[in-house]
């Protein structure tokens, strides 16, 4: 099948993958004065003295804006809010099929950060969390920390912290497949923006000590030209023994490879210079660094992309319905490092028994999988302070 004609087709069927459904009667005159005039008076009055009622008397507590300035959009790069529109519109949909969250595309027609974050905050109110989608580095590093200092609610920028749980979990399990300790991997990842900065700094926390950080210009180290501010930071934290060059410099040794970079950018004989028993985690989209197929041929004991048409499919599909799950069941202020890690060890250990070299991670769309996450979560937030339930 080729999906992207048979999904253009599919989206002018659909008009849409997502609408709004009645909870409530509006058949009666008893039923429109409860939903509505005149009784709903009583509801707005209590929340105004109590906003925190909000959460009891509206649907807030389940609702999750899904919020881009389309600069970053699924690979597509820099296309826009409206275009972006179909990108959070699946999100939503993932959202209500896994998680059972009442999502709401929002595209911003601004790329002035100020702009994007005061209106946020303005719209705030309405919700129980804030899902930042889609939106390009440097700016999404400002705008996600500052609304985290800002908002009593969950912030989470998918791209970012969604991606790094989900490879981390995919890690853990690569990682008992191939015999190797975390602890003790050689990582290198080829991208710096905010998926691949995201990785990195997760990948540190939970244990990884020695991390190579590559984009387009080469590996990332102190003193190179043409870095960002937030590359220039990644550069204190990671490469400790200094390599400079290319990504085949890099890879050279190298136990792990992790792309969120371009496609066909990774050969054949890049993989045979890895360590023995390589995990290459290839997850450009829609075309990889490097195939499947080469990959394995060239020695890799372990490989995942970000594609569903092969084993280890590595997607934060698996992430952020469960996350928003757990953090909105127990009105979480926020979404902390404990409760990401609490999802990637959810996400792997999820496998159990059926773990093998083409079976290191759920299927998106097994349920149970995403429940999972969810109770993880919602346990890892009241241990460490954010669960106000």
């Amino acid at each position: 099948m080729n999906y992207r004609l048979e999904s253009l087709k599919k989206h002018r069927e659909w008009r849409g993958k997502i609408e709004t459904k009645v909870r409530v009667p509006a058949d009666s005159r008893e039923a429109l004065s409860l939903a509505y005039t005149p009784g709903v008076a009583e509801p707005c009055l209590a929340i105004k003295e109590d906003p925190e009622k909000s959460f009891e008397l509206t649907r807030r507590w389940n609702t999750v804006p899904v919020i881009t300035d389309g600069t970053a959009v699924l690979g597509l790069g820099d296309i826009g809010p409206v275009a972006g529109m179909p990108v959070m519109e699946g999100k939503c949909a993932l959202f209500k099929a896994y998680g059972d969250v009442d999502a709401f595309p929002i595209c911003i027609a601004s790329k002035d950060v100020d702009e994007i974050v005061n209106t946020i905050k303005l719209i705030s109110g309405s919700f129980g969390g804030i899902n930042l989608e889609d939106i390009s580095a440097p700016r999404c590093f400002e705008i996600e920390s500052r609304l985290k200092r800002e908002l009593d609610i969950p912030v989470f920028h998918d791209d970012q912290h969604g991606t790094a749980v989900v490879m981390a979990a995919a890690l853990i399990n690569a990682a008992k497949v191939t015999q190797k300790q975390t602890d003790e991997l050689k990582v290198v990842i080829n991208g710096a923006g905010a998926a691949g900065i995201a990785i990195a700094k997760y990948l540190l926390k939970l244990g990884v000590a020695d991390i190579i950080m590559c984009d387009r210009c080469g590996v990332i180290c102190k003193g190179a030209q043409g870095m960002n501010e937030a590359q220039a930071a990644m550069a204190q934290m990671t490469n400790k023994g200094g390599v400079s060059g290319t990504l085949a410099d890099a890879m050279k040794g190298a136990d792990v490879f992790i792309g969120v970079s371009a496609p066909n950018c990774v050969s054949r004989d890049m993989v045979r210079s890895m360590a023995p028993r390589a995990i290459v985690f290839s997850c450009a989209n829609p075309v990889p660094e490097i195939s499947r197929k080469d990959a394995l041929e060239a020695g890799a004991a372990v490989v995942g992309t970000g594609s569903s048409e092969f084993p280890n499919q590595i997607n934060n599909v698996l992430v952020f319905p469960g996350l928003f799950r757990g953090a909105l069941d127990v009105r979480a202020r926020d979404i902390n490092f404990d409760m990401m890690l609490a999802a990637s060890h959810a996400i792997a250990d999820y496998v159990g028994a059926e773990l093998s070299a083409d079976h290191i991670l759920p299927l998106a769309y097994d349920k149970g999988a995403h429940e999972a996450v969810a109770r993880a979560v919602a346990v890892a937030a009241a241990k460490s302070g954010m669960a106000r339930n």
